[in-house]
């Protein structure tokens, strides 16, 4: 905890002069998405708040707010911890994903598209996966998805689906298994951006779809087995 606790005090610069509660969940957001945090742990008001310099009740508002995002849950007379999801959760994440990434890419309208960040994140992944940094791929596979959900132009749904990416995370934290986990879906990004460049909506539909299907499967599993383990 202690390292954690070093890096939000470095954190601290990203507040500003107005330490809002939504810029604490922001911050808490993402060091939760990147593991700083794995589900279970106890979020402690007095160590976080006093290494981002924010007061209890900003604290107590941003946990708040990434309750409601079910990043944390309240538990009476213990405090507040990261959230340890279901099977049922892991499955509806998938539900989710594939209702509005498949949608995104049915609804986009005659080519070209703009696939420059989509890009980007392939080769992040590619670079990431070159250093042997696994986690980094998962990232970088995160950073597609979202890529692609910004081609719908609607920040409604590019903040639905970050709760939801947020979400993933904590499953593939308990997962815990990088390499077999997201090695395969690099070669399957690309195969999606390219039936984007070409402007098969279709194909890359199929595709997506498809990789969902895979994706869920590969983590039920093994997500099934760590949670049986750990009880």
């Amino acid at each position: 905890m202690a390292e954690q606790l070093k890096d939000l005090a470095d954190d601290r610069a990203l507040l500003g002069r107005t330490s809002t509660a939504e810029r604490v969940s922001d911050i808490l957001r993402s060091r939760i998405a990147e593991g700083y945090f794995p589900p279970g742990t106890r979020l402690s008001e007095d160590s976080i708040g006093g290494a981002l310099g924010v007061s209890r009740n900003t604290l107590r508002e941003a946990f708040r707010l990434l309750t409601h995002e079910r990043l944390l849950v309240h538990e009476l007379n213990r405090g507040v911890f990261v959230r340890v999801l279901t099977v049922e959760d892991v499955e509806d994440i998938y539900r989710t994903r594939r209702l509005v990434e498949c949608a995104v890419v049915r609804g986009l309208g005659e080519p070209p598209y703009g696939l420059d960040g989509l890009a980007g994140a392939v080769e992040e992944g590619r670079r990431a996966a070159r250093e042997g940094d696994w986690k980094g791929v998962g990232t970088a596979n995160i950073h597609f998805h979202r890529e692609l959900v910004a081609l719908a132009g609607s920040e409604r749904t590019a903040e639905l689906m970050r709760s939801v990416f947020a979400e993933l995370r904590l499953a593939f934290h308990v997962v815990d298994e990088p390499q077999q986990l997201h090695e395969p879906y690099i070669a399957r990004n690309v195969a999606i951006l390219q039936a984007l460049q070409g402007g098969d909506r279709e194909q890359a539909e199929r595709l997506l779809a498809g990789y969902l299907d895979d994706s869920l499967e590969r983590v039920v599993e093994v997500y099934r087995r760590r949670v049986g383990e750990d009880g």
